[in-house]
């Protein structure tokens, strides 16, 4: 009864004031967790996350345009001895904006999830929220990781690959338009792949198989990830294909082995 006097305390004001529910009031509410909030202040709840979020993306886009051409000497860097050039006038131009947009969402990854886990954390048990940060944390560092195995591993290979065999024939003049289009649906199909143990370990704790059984099919996830790695790489050669497999392959016994020990 007195948390529920609260509320209403809260509804008065933010009625009589504001005229609406702003964020700080509902996070107030949300403490009494075995209180029932309208569903209503939930989407305005959203409604204001997804605006904070946007701000957030809008300013680091902003930011990573301005220093737009150290990303540009950084996407290039992986191949040498490769001459770039736009069919338009403003190719460099959109491909630039395309970058910054990007990088804005790379940077602004782990403020999007923590506002996720502040919007979900009062609907999950309490064995729930148990898991969910360190879930979180585990994920935002896979997608780091797999940021740099695509930059140090799979992009050179793939480059130097395609450069080396058409060395003796042709002259390499590359668009630049196409080049970060190859590089960006990199970073995306990698950084995917990555998420596979997290995956693995939420539905492994809901129960629906265990770590051992995942272990035990290790036969038919290696000829699935030789399958996988040729429908995820967006080139054809053999290189890149062979590492994101054995990448597939690596993840998949991380998250087999991480729920082992979870479950105990």
């Amino acid at each position: 009864m007195k948390n529920q006097n609260i509320v209403n305390i809260f509804l008065f004001k933010s009625n009589s004031i504001k005229q609406q529910f702003d964020l700080s009031a509902i996070l107030k509410i949300k403490q009494y967790s075995n209180i029932d909030i309208p569903v209503k202040f939930h989407f305005i709840e959203l409604r204001q996350r997804i605006q904070y979020f946007f701000v957030f993306l809008v300013f680091f886009a902003v930011l990573a345009f301005i220093d737009v051409k150290i990303i540009v000497e950084l996407l290039e860097s992986p191949i040498s001895n490769i001459k770039f050039f736009q069919l338009s006038p403003g190719e460099y131009f959109i491909e630039t904006l395309k970058i910054s947009l990007y990088v804005a969402i790379i940077l602004i990854g782990p403020f999007f999830l923590s506002q996720l886990i502040f919007f979900i954390s009062p609907g999950l048990t309490v064995n729930e929220k148990r898991f969910i940060f360190p879930l979180s944390i585990l994920s935002l560092i896979l997608f780091f990781i797999s940021l740099l195995f695509s930059y140090f591993c799979l992009i050179p290979a793939a480059l130097n690959f395609f450069v080396i065999y058409s060395s003796e024939v042709l002259e390499p003049l590359w668009s630049f338009s196409q080049y970060c289009d190859f590089i960006l649906l990199l970073f995306f199909t990698t950084g995917i792949v990555f998420q596979f143990p997290i995956f693995q370990i939420i539905i492994g704790i809901f129960g629906f198989v265990s770590g051992t059984q995942m272990i035990k099919l290790w036969k038919y996830v290696t000829f699935i990830s030789v399958i996988f790695g040729a429908i995820l790489t967006p080139s054809t050669d053999p290189i890149t294909q062979l590492l994101l497999s054995g990448a597939i392959i690596v993840l998949y016994f991380l998250g087999a082995g991480t729920l082992i020990l979870i479950k105990g």
